[in-house]
């Protein structure tokens, strides 16, 4: 048998729309964090859509309405991820980002929930961004554990939406709704929720009957003048995992999971709201 018929993912789920058009479904409950596991179903993938000449178009979307992809799974094992094959030597989730956005086909994020921390940082490292108005989420709380966003947002968030718009959601680690995500230029655009699924698939379907070669040769010249080297986002994973191992990153992330991080419940909701009060009370 041939991929995608070989693929059998844990956390996703691959629907193939038609040779051009492929749609990845993340399903992580309870609240979609990125684990290992999750990773691990990413690479595959990857490996496969880097030698593949006939998909042009892959949205990432959710099973969850309510959650996008949550955040890093701070409860995960580092070395479990450390462990997983990395085809450019990168650390896990540098390497799956890095990869992401050099693709051939074109990737697009349908964004309907929360995306926080390394979720913000997979749609940031997508092609295009396309968010429900009342139900997407996004947001950089990296801050709150005193820390660095580890996945490159750095890197690509200023190309986006400016300097200081930058500055402005990496330092204060809020949320951003769709509305406010849309007029920043966080996301392309934000479509109401109730034509948001036919939205992207119209487009996607547009995009995936273009000429494949047509399709590569735009994303190259897009990406020679906007993206940075990709040795520079190893740098940012490098910064989150040395502020991982402080104490006030331990300290706050022990504080989160006693008030129910990564449990479906008000924290996951509210989470970039709540963190800067439970932040400084672990820093006192």
């Amino acid at each position: 048998m041939a991929f995608p018929d070989t693929f059998r993912p844990t956390h996703l789920k691959l629907t193939v729309e038609s040779p051009t058009f492929w749609r990845v479904t993340f399903d992580n409950p309870p609240v979609n964090v990125i684990g290992p596991q999750l990773m691990s179903d990413l690479k595959t993938l990857l490996t496969e859509l880097e030698s593949n000449d006939t998909v042009n178009v892959v949205v990432f979307d959710s099973a969850d309405p309510d959650f996008y992809l949550a955040h890093y799974d701070l409860a995960a094992d580092p070395a479990a991820a450390a462990a997983l094959p990395s085809a450019t030597g990168y650390a896990a989730w540098a390497d799956v980002t890095v990869r992401i956005s050099k693709l051939a086909a074109v990737t697009i994020s349908a964004i309907r929930g929360i995306a926080r921390g390394a979720g913000s940082e997979f749609v940031l490292a997508t092609d295009i961004r396309f968010a429900s108005l009342e139900k997407a989420v996004l947001g950089q709380m990296e801050v709150g554990f005193a820390a660095v966003a580890g996945g490159g947002a750095g890197g690509r968030l200023p190309a986006l939406v400016g300097r200081g718009r930058a500055f402005e959601i990496l330092l204060g680690g809020n949320d951003y709704d769709g509305a406010l995500a849309e007029k920043y230029g966080y996301v392309n655009r934000a479509v109401p929720d109730a034509d948001f699924e036919a939205f992207v698939n119209a487009y996607a379907t547009r995009v995936s009957g273009w000429d494949h070669r047509a399709l590569g040769e735009i994303k190259s010249f897009i990406n020679k003048y906007t993206r940075l080297p990709d040795a520079e986002f190893p740098l940012h994973s490098d910064a989150f995992w040395s502020a991982a191992g402080r104490p006030e990153f331990r300290t706050t992330a022990e504080r989160l999971f006693d008030k129910g991080l990564q449990e479906r419940g008000p924290l996951e909701y509210h989470l970039g709201d709540d963190i800067a009060d439970i932040a400084a009370i672990a820093q006192d």
